[in-house]
């Protein structure tokens, strides 16, 4: 707690850094928990759900170099700043569409400005860890996930009230706006390192210890992506919980991810980093199984939280890891990482809608248990860096 206390909640720059991961769970976990209700709204089977979410992925996956050639050009902090205002914006553009063409459109920004979003924090993170010789990699990451556990406890809470999505999301993207501007002057006296400015951004082919991460990230965050955009039709549709109780399964989930988070960069020295990755993979597993085999309120709400604590700190470890990959420059490591992790949270969830469609959200569940035993096995045998 006092590593927590000392590295983060004291420490101006690191809080500033933390409240742009904070605002992408926050939108996503407001959008994530709206999604049973876009898909009531355009009458949409599961087929045709994940096949409009492709267009998040997609936008994230173009959006990835330019990302890393914003912060060569730009630098970290206005690009950090700048995407958040501009991924407020665009998560208006869904939730808000008047018909179903809008919806693809409007997804793609989306993911284009978490991508972009996402490098530029994490350079921020790792700036602040080498001038100020802390660790709060973990910690930020933690910052999405009290987000995430926020934005759709808040917005089931609001569902469940009655208020509209359209209006309530207008009301959560004002709120990250002013939270940008709040911050903008902190983030600006981030002391940015000379070596990321300048640098040209190019995409390789992974191989070695990298690639066995990378493959690592893609398991890890095709669970994070499915629980994301699932959890809240799973508790509707197959566990019939009440509206209330929709989003408590994603908040459940999101709370111990932050938890993990926020204990991981203590955590992780004491125990290494390959033990907790390794950990990881087996409580997801096991927590998703949980929920399978007893799908109701409570078991589900748990078997959640279990998966939430087993993907906590898979993507800090890997995220910091892969800015020190020998002969990358850091923003070039963290692009190729996040088009490939970035990929799996977003492509994994369309390929669950259709794996749903063709069989039940259970056994689609089933197969992304199967990927958090394999990222558990690859955790035993990379060596990181």
């Amino acid at each position: 707690m006092k590593h927590l206390t000392d590295s983060f909640l004291k420490n101006r720059q690191s809080r500033a850094i933390g409240a742009s991961f904070f605002s992408i769970g926050f939108l996503f976990g407001t959008w994530a928990t709206f999604i049973p209700f876009v898909k009531d709204k355009f009458g949409l089977n599961d087929a045709d759900l994940g096949l409009i979410l492709l267009s998040m992925p997609l936008g994230a996956l173009t959006a990835n170099m330019i990302g890393a050639w914003l912060v060569s050009k730009i630098g970290m902090k206005t690009t950090t700043v700048g995407s958040m205002v501009g991924m407020a914006l665009a998560f208006l553009i869904p939730i808000n569409a008047p018909s179903i063409y809008f919806i693809p459109p409007g997804l793609y920004l989306c993911g284009a400005g978490i991508s972009i979003t996402n490098i530029a924090q994490n350079m921020g993170v790792t700036s602040i860890e080498s001038h100020q010789k802390i660790n709060i990699m973990s910690t930020c990451h933690g910052m999405f996930s009290v987000g995430l556990m926020l934005g759709s406890l808040l917005a089931s809470i609001g569902r469940g009230a009655g208020i509209l999505p359209g209006s309530y999301m207008l009301g959560i993207s004002v709120l990250v706006i002013v939270l940008a501007f709040s911050v903008k002057s902190t983030i600006f006296k981030i002391q940015e390192e000379e070596s990321q400015v300048g640098q040209k951004s190019r995409f390789f082919i992974p191989k070695g210890a990298f690639l066995i991460m990378i493959l690592i990230g893609v398991c890890g965050n095709i669970v994070e992506g499915t629980m994301a955009d699932w959890t809240s039709v799973y508790m509707r549709d197959v566990v019939k919980s009440s509206p209330y109780f929709v989003g408590w399964g994603l908040s459940g989930y999101s709370l111990f991810m932050a938890l993990g988070r926020l204990y991981g960069d203590s955590l992780i020295p004491k125990l290494g980093a390959n033990k907790v990755l390794t950990a990881g993979g087996l409580l997801s597993a096991a927590g998703l199984l949980l929920a399978i085999f007893l799908p109701m309120v409570w078991t589900s709400i748990v078997g959640f939280a279990m998966v939430g604590a087993g993907v906590s700190c898979a993507a800090p470890i890997l995220y910091g890891s892969a800015a020190r990959v020998p002969g990358v420059s850091k923003s070039n490591g963290l692009a190729i990482l996040n088009t490939f992790a970035m990929g799996g949270f977003m492509v994994g969830p369309v390929l669950i809608g259709f794996i749903s469609e063709a069989t039940s959200l259970s056994i689609a569940l089933g197969v992304v248990t199967f990927l958090a035993l394999i990222w558990m096995y690859l955790s035993r045998t990379v060596k990181l860096f």
